[in-house]
């Protein structure tokens, strides 16, 4: 076991699996129904505000985003949308959390080659539920040694976290969220790992903390094992 790693945490959603891509087709699909009740030139940005206000109320997922949706076709057609509109979106929705689970290239090696450092968890923000089902569609469930499903990452949540583990200063937070797994881990005073995925949430944006010590950048997940190698 390493010296210096003791722990290391994974995010879930477009780290180990795709996610983002099925807010991205539900977005089109809203744009569309939408389409012939209003004259709103940026829907995209009227449906991000209303993700921001609902936050605090809904927290993160697909629930809280349907919602919001509703709330910004409520909104833009000056209450006047059909309720068609409205039962389709809360299909579209429903559709939405029954999914399947896509791996991500490499997420099966890279949660195995995590074990050779100590315990390994999942640490995941959004919907209970939904996220315990993808848990256990992907398969990967078994492999992990704790499994963390919160309403927000921040710093003080890693902390937390990773102190029944020989505390955050020996963790490893591996993601694809500058926002939420990697510069809060190192504000705990541990690793943060980015692993960017081809669709990001804007409201996940945040400028990298370039040239700090435990900051690292890799690929994609088959890269883990030898940058591990460099820290541990």
């Amino acid at each position: 076991m390493s010296n210096t790693i003791q722990c290391i945490g994974f995010d879930a959603d477009d780290t180990l699996w795709h996610n983002e891509r099925f807010f991205k087709l539900t977005q089109q699909r809203f744009a569309e129904l939408l389409a012939p009740h209003t004259d709103a030139l940026d829907l995209d940005a009227v449906l991000m505000a209303a993700e921001r206000r609902n936050i605090g109320h809904y927290g993160f997922g697909i629930k809280g985003f349907m919602l919001s949706m509703i709330e910004t076709a409520l909104e833009v057609t000056n209450q006047r949308v059909p309720g068609s509109v409205i039962a389709e979106l809360i299909a579209v929705g429903q559709d939405m959390l029954q999914h399947p689970i896509d791996l991500l290239p490499f997420a099966v090696e890279a949660v195995a080659a995590a074990k050779a450092y100590g315990p390994v968890l999942l640490i995941t923000k959004g919907d209970l539920l939904h996220q315990e089902r993808k848990l256990a569609q992907s398969g990967l469930g078994d492999m992990f040694d704790g499994i963390e499903i919160v309403s927000d990452k921040q710093a003080h949540v890693y902390t937390r976290i990773f102190a029944g583990y020989g505390g955050a200063a020996s963790g490893v937070m591996i993601g694809n969220s500058m926002k939420s797994d990697v510069r809060p881990m190192i504000d705990a005073g541990g690793f943060g790992i980015f692993v960017p995925h081809e669709l990001e949430w804007d409201f996940e944006a945040a400028e990298a903390p370039d040239g700090h010590p435990r900051y690292g950048k890799i690929s994609d997940l088959g890269a883990l094992p030898d940058f591990l190698k460099q820290i541990g």
